[in-house]
């Protein structure tokens, strides 16, 4: 088992949906805003709801100053080598160096072919792979006054190199089988599997394939980095992050020091996922290796660690049971606000008729996951208080607090059905799928007694919908006032409607937890 002594690196890997591209190009900017290093977006160019990967990649660059971005993977069959290495060069001297470039020898290949591409077989693809990687470092190499290959699938004849990138542009290719995993160690930067196709416990022997075929060329192994796209588990057995944020980063760390693994990238379109990620689970997870590699060198990391002792795998499949259920976060019952948008007493309840569920990690992480949700919309409740006070104070203008409210995820989620799910029930299932998956109709399909729980909370939904609105208009009205009296009542009808939202969301989000997380424990929806 080796640590390689990569600095750790943490990143988003985001769907390039072309029905909400706004809030794509939002996801990215809050991956730069929580701290994380890397965005990376998926590239199937006949897919017709994607939009073009590089098209998004060049946005969000456009979007912001210190995020790295890469294709995840680039989409070889459909983007010729030449023209591929002339558009990362491009957006990397655009950016002053902030692009690398996953590659895939191509899958889906009745799509490839539909959409004008060529058909290949396995060992034809994996050729092409190598042709091209070898023409796009040859375009990026301006040594050279010209550059001529002749290969099976690619061939460029005489044509004049450059520009160069900026920077050292990594080439991080997206393998699974034996005769990728050397290709990518003859020739790769990096490796880039995903949690879905390559489970944690195959990544040492895979590595150790990269590193004998890295040595075979002279090679140092280290040099490679070592990425992995993963996800929060979706159950069934299949691999994936469980837990709350210290699991999470407790599991990636172990990742590191037992697998090699150095850059871990979230699958996931969730905005408090990937807020939690930046926040809690990437600064822990640093902080567990860092303290794992200083231990074993005594003073600082080693450039290559190879550690005797087993380390287990905390994944899904590996964790233990622990029979207690989470605690629902309760509601301490104070209110700010003499207003009241419903009757808490008018409330249904629940009851279920199957027998007592055993508490097993998975079910935990399922019931869990809400509170964790949840707790990040408490977190954002805290900060309307925080800009409130700003407003007040003279020290922020209401059109930037406005500004800054409509990008939180209270605000986006807008607290309808559907949308509610769009944000906070999404599943990674697959490397190239992100399901959306709609929460209150599986559970409602799972036990039609939640029937009544669900149209109420499908009702508290569009009530604080409404009181949201509320807080909008009267930031609206503090905008337009005049100087004086006018502001004075603007700014107390503002802090009404703040007091109100928290009255509402509160008193909601303890409800929602104490009916909805056995249910979704038992009928494992997270």
């Amino acid at each position: 088992m080796t640590d390689y002594g990569q600095p750790l690196q943490f990143g988003t890997f985001l769907t390039p949906n072309a029905d909400r591209p706004d809030r794509l190009i939002e996801l990215a900017v809050l991956t730069e805003r929580v701290g994380l290093d890397l965005a990376t977006v998926q590239d199937h160019p006949y897919q017709a709801r994607h939009l073009d990967a590089w098209a998004v990649l060049a946005t969000v660059l456009a979007r912001t100053s210190t995020l790295r971005v890469a294709s995840n993977v680039t989409n070889l069959p459909l983007r010729p080598p030449f023209v591929l290495a002339k558009t990362v060069a491009s957006l990397d001297l655009l950016s002053g160096g902030r692009v690398e470039l996953g590659l895939g020898a191509g899958a889906y290949w009745d799509a490839i072919e539909a959409a004008g591409g060529p058909r290949r077989s396995p060992g034809e693809a994996l050729r092409a792979l190598e042709e091209g990687i070898q023409i796009i470092r040859g375009v990026w190499d301006v040594s050279q006054r010209s550059l001529r290959t002749h290969g099976q699938h690619y061939a460029v004849r005489g044509v004049h190199p450059g520009p160069a990138p900026a920077h050292d542009v990594e080439i991080w290719v997206g393998a699974a089988g034996p005769r990728a995993l050397a290709l990518t160690g003859r020739l790769g930067d990096g490796w880039l599997p995903s949690m879905a196709y390559v489970a944690p416990e195959t990544l040492a022997e895979r590595n150790a394939r990269i590193d004998e075929a890295a040595a075979g060329a002279a090679r140092d192994p280290a040099a490679i980095r070592r990425l992995y796209n993963v996800h929060p588990s979706a159950g069934g057995g299949r691999p994936g992050l469980v837990g709350d944020p210290a699991d999470w980063a407790e599991q990636l760390a172990e990742l590191t020091l037992a697998s090699g693994m150095s850059t871990f990238i979230l699958a996931s379109d969730d905005p408090a996922l990937i807020e939690v990620f930046g926040d809690e689970v990437a600064p822990s997870t640093r902080d567990l290796v860092e303290s794992e590699r200083r231990s074993k060198s005594g003073t600082s990391a080693p450039d290559s660690i190879v550690s005797t002792e087993p380390v287990t795998l905390r994944v899904a499949s590996a964790a233990t049971s622990s029979g207690v259920p989470p605690e629902p976060t309760p509601d301490s019952g104070t209110r700010r606000s003499t207003r009241r948008v419903w009757d808490d007493a008018a409330r249904p309840s629940y009851q279920t008729s199957g027998p007592p569920i055993a508490w097993t990690p998975h079910e935990r992480a399922s019931a869990k996951h809400l509170v964790d949700v949840h707790d990040h919309l408490r977190k954002e409740l805290s900060q309307l208080y925080a800009v409130l006070e700003q407003v007040t104070r003279g020290a922020l203008e209401p059109a930037a607090a406005r500004s800054h409210i409509n990008t939180m995820v209270m605000r986006q989620n807008n607290w309808t059905l559907g949308t509610f799910c769009e944000s906070y029930c999404r599943l990674v299932t697959t490397h190239h799928t992100i399901e959306d998956t709609s929460m209150f109709p599986h559970l409602r399909s799972s036990d039609p007694g939640l029937d009544p729980v669900i149209d109420r909370l499908e009702e508290e939904h569009r009530a604080i919908a409404g009181v949201l609105d509320g807080v909008d208009r009267a930031l609206v009205g503090l905008v337009a006032a005049a100087p004086g009296e006018e502001t004075h009542h603007a700014l107390d009808a503002l802090r009404a409607a703040v007091d109100l939202i928290d009255d509402t969301m509160r008193s909601h989000l303890a409800w929602e937890e104490s009916v909805l997380m056995e249910p979704l424990a038992r009928f494992h929806f997270f």
